[in-house]
């Protein structure tokens, strides 16, 4: 028996509106004025509150909304309140969760999404994301259903995503779940990785060039950015751009033009940005290497990926997701995964996160022997934690990492291609670890 009151002082929303959720609740009460919202809850009672961000005094800094949503949540902590905003507004949208509402609807919205937003909000949402969603992202986790959830609620925006986290965690899987579920999603997506980029060909390759811009600039070459014109583009290991190229991307998104190399002409480009990085972005900020305000632009939203030795449950479920998919891509016939291996992945570290599973398994279904996937398939048979005889420095992350390293440049005679396919790493990553431990 949910009620629910709808603010604007557009008649037209509040019309559309109340025909629309009048079919699916049982009271919908509309008002136009806010200054009557005080006597609207102190005699009558809401569930939840539908309130525009914007009203005609104070037409588009949202500073009304975020005063309404005050006096709401201060007459009654425990109504839901869900903001109507516009596209340009979702950075406050985003500030007014924080503050206290419960989630908010983009206008014009979509029937089903609205009505969506509002019974989540009411508690009678759907079940959270489980693993093998179409997105390709696998967990039940608590940090990853705020994942999935903060997905949900940006996809259909154009705000900027910054995804922070470890190597091998799945920081491109969220980049290209944010493109599925856009409204952008007929349109090109694009991933642009950085840290494999040489420094020297990074400009042309994102801006693109003309023909003799450069001694080896013999054809005409569109960019990154044109290519995912309409689309999203997805820069992975941003913080590894230098700062001259920082400077140039900030003015692309000021003045959302591109000018190509060996070229003066501006050309606009519309593009919504995801961007990822491994690295502690703030602290690069603090030492000079990363700009602070483009830093500003690219976190408009910030989504942080768990490791995998954070995300309490998801290890069992993905090694069978892992299995699932690679027993049928090679023809096996393994049942399932020993009692024994499930409890020696749950206490391994996975210092290369999802990735480093993910590898795993693959290589375990080919070389397994038998129907059930013991601990040998997957760590080798001088796994060094079947024992609890194990010294507590071979529980350091940062020593088995180097183990590890040490052992995969060992296996293959120092080739880092290899090696960094082992260790479900990228090449530029293992030679940053290579070097962070002197090996």
């Amino acid at each position: 028996m949910s009620k629910i009151l709808v603010i604007d002082d557009d008649v037209d929303i509040l019309s559309a509106a109340k025909l629309f959720l009048k079919r699916h609740f049982d009271e919908v009460t509309i008002e136009k004025n806010p200054e009557k919202i005080p006597f609207l809850l102190n005699n009558y009672e809401f569930d939840l509150i539908l309130l525009d961000m914007n009203f005609t005094q104070d037409v588009n800094t949202g500073r009304e909304g975020f005063l309404w949503l005050d006096k709401i949540l201060d007459l009654k902590p425990e109504v839901k309140v869900v903001l109507f905003t516009a596209y340009g507004d979702v950075e406050m949208a985003v500030k007014s969760i924080k503050l206290g509402a419960k989630d908010f609807v983009i206008k014009p919205w979509e029937n089903d999404k609205l009505l969506a937003t509002i019974k989540s909000a009411l508690g009678e949402a759907p079940a959270p994301k489980k693993a093998s969603s179409e997105d390709g992202i696998v967990g039940e986790s608590d940090v990853m259903k705020k994942v999935f959830n903060t997905i949900d609620r940006v996809a259909d925006t154009d705000a900027n995503v910054l995804v922070l986290g470890e190597n091998g965690t799945g920081k491109d899987l969220v980049a290209s779940a944010l493109h599925k579920l856009s409204n952008r999603k007929k349109e090109s997506f694009v991933r642009v990785d950085l840290a494999a980029m040489p420094e020297t060909l990074v400009e042309s390759e994102l801006f693109g060039h003309v023909k003799g811009a450069f001694t080896d600039a013999k054809d005409n070459r569109i960019g990154k950015f044109e290519e995912a014109n309409k689309g999203t583009l997805f820069l992975d290991e941003i913080g590894n751009l230098s700062l001259p190229v920082q400077s140039k991307l900030l003015n692309v998104f000021q003045t959302r033009t591109i000018v190509k190399l060996g070229n003066n002409k501006p050309q606009n480009v519309d593009i919504r940005l995801v961007c990822a990085t491994n690295s502690n972005i703030q602290e690069e900020v603090s030492k000079g290497g990363f700009r602070q305000d483009l830093l500003y632009r690219i976190n408009t939203i910030t989504i942080e990926m768990p490791p995998l030795r954070e995300r309490a449950g998801d290890i069992e479920l993905l090694g069978k997701h892992f299995l699932d998919i690679y027993k049928g891509r090679y023809n096996r016939k393994i049942t399932g995964l020993s009692a024994a291996l499930v409890k020696e992945m749950n206490r391994y570290n996975w210092p290369g996160n999802v990735r480093e599973l993910q590898h795993s398994m693959e290589r375990a279904v080919i070389m397994c022997q038998s129907n059930t996937l013991g601990v040998e398939d997957v760590f080798g048979e001088q796994h060094q934690f079947k024992t609890e005889t194990n010294t507590a420095k071979s529980y350091d992350l940062e020593n088995m990492e180097q183990q590890m390293i040490e052992k995969a440049l060992k296996k293959f005679n120092g080739n880092i291609t290899e090696s960094a396919k082992e260790l479900g790493l990228s090449r530029a990553a293992l030679y940053r670890r290579i070097e962070k431990y002197g090996i």
